[in-house]
């Protein structure tokens, strides 16, 4: 039902006050968690895609005074290789630990940008995903997972090595082949393994001196294996059968030896990321 002028005013200055309302309680739940964790809190929801970077950037050059840690709580789809390394520096600017927290999904770069941090908080049902960013496509609307690409490409040109390609998959092949397309998808994908390697030997092993089943001292030779071998691993599509499957905190920890800290086992801190967390995305 339609009201009056009059009534629509009263219910302009009543939506006013819910949402101030709200704000103030989100602010008082944000200061909570920053006590807590003894760090500033940002959370960002979205797509990595460039305008992601210019957003964090003004929220960061926005933000005075700075404690020594930023908990960045994300939650994503994924994105572009290039922005989550873009987004990793601006944070590294401003801030001398980075710690990521997963309160839901951090997918494709998502994860990218997670394994540039110190510290990764996931609980039972945070997720990251495989690594397989997002590339536009040349002359053409949308993105394409760019490591999905190339597999089924590389599969197609097995498939006419054994003569087995169908005229359907030769059509495809002819009408759609473009090189340098191919190859800005190869030159991504290098990127995000590449990144990972950097990131995590530099930042997440940075306090790994002994291994933990033999006592052995770790090196720098060792920290970059490790790295490779964790970034070989979730670049690997196959192994995870699905561009949009989630890896929880288990498989992490179990299959990639990956050091993940558990925010649900802090009640304290459990309690404040959800407080957040929940009534930030009730009100969005």
């Amino acid at each position: 039902m339609a009201g009056t002028g009059r009534n629509q005013g009263v219910a302009a200055v009543g939506e006013r006050d819910a949402n101030r309302i709200i704000e103030e309680r989100l602010g008082n739940r944000l200061e909570g968690l920053e006590s807590v964790s003894d760090a500033d809190v940002l959370f960002f929801g979205g797509p990595i895609y460039p305008l992601a970077a210019e957003w964090i950037k003004d929220a960061l050059e926005s933000l005075h005074p700075k404690r020594k840690t930023i908990l960045f709580l994300l939650e994503t789809d994924g994105g572009v290789a290039y922005v989550a390394e873009r987004i990793a520096l601006i944070l590294r600017h401003h801030h001398k630990r980075v710690a990521f927290l997963i309160p839901g999904e951090a997918m494709s770069a998502g994860t990218i940008l997670v394994m540039s941090g110190d510290a990764i908080y996931m609980d039972y049902a945070s997720m990251l995903g495989p690594i397989d960013p997002q590339v536009p496509r040349r002359n053409r609307e949308g993105y394409v997972p760019a490591r999905g690409y190339l597999e089924q490409y590389q599969r197609f040109v097995k498939k006419a090595e054994e003569g087995e390609l169908t005229s359907a998959e030769l059509t495809y092949l002819v009408e759609n082949f473009d090189a340098a397309e191919l190859y800005q998808y190869e030159q991504e994908t290098e990127l995000s393994i590449a990144l990972l390697e950097q990131w995590l030997a530099k930042y997440k092993f940075r306090n790994w001196h002994e291994t933990e089943t033999q006592g052995k001292k770790v090196t720098p030779a060792l920290r970059k294996q490790r790295a490779e071998e964790i970034a070989r691993k979730l670049s690997d599509t196959t192994r995870w059968h699905s561009h949009s499957r989630g890896i929880p905190m288990d498989v992490l920890r179990r299959d990639l030896k990956l050091l993940v800290n558990d925010f649900g086992a802090d009640a304290q801190l459990q309690a404040a990321v959800q407080g957040y967390y929940h009534l930030l995305k009730d009100y969005g």
